[in-house]
Order: structure tokens, then sequence, then C-alpha cells
């Protein structure tokens, strides 16, 4: 895989909890994604889910970017998808 694919990731990811009696039971939960491919090197992944391609109201905000930076320690499965 290489930045800009398009890219399903399933991952390991934190739970918060608070106040439980019997906190044993609680584990991360698995997820998945699909996104941009945006950076990878041996720590972490950055996906880009939602990206502007044009600007909206002025040059800026074409640089808006959301999405999420994941440890690769915690995936499961990434695969390119397009």
């Amino acid at each position: 895989m290489k930045v800009g694919d398009v890219v399903m990731v399933r991952y390991y990811d934190a739970v918060i909890f608070k106040d439980l009696w019997e906190a044993s039971k609680i584990a991360p939960v698995i997820r998945e994604t699909v996104g941009w491919l945006d950076y990878e090197d041996s720590n972490y992944i950055l996906l880009v889910w939602e990206r502007h391609v044009e600007a909206i109201i002025n040059e800026e905000s074409k640089t808006r970017i959301t999405g999420l930076a994941i440890r690769k320690s915690d995936i499961i499965e990434m695969r390119r998808i397009v």
C-alpha cells in the first residue's frame, strides 16, 4: 500500500470507563474504518476520512482534513480497497 490509497483498517480502540465495580471485563474494542492513507511510518498511520476538493470560503478551508492517527501495534488488518 502507498500514500493516497483508499484502505479499510480494522484496529483495536481504547475504551474509557469510570466507576465500574468489575473493570476486569473491559477490553479494547475492534473497530473498522475506511479512508485515504495519508501517512505511514514504522509506528503509526494517518487515515483521512474527509477532505475538501475545493475551497469553500477561502483558500485556508481547503487545507482542513478529518481522520485518525492509528498506532501500527493496534492494527489487526489493513487492506487496499480501491
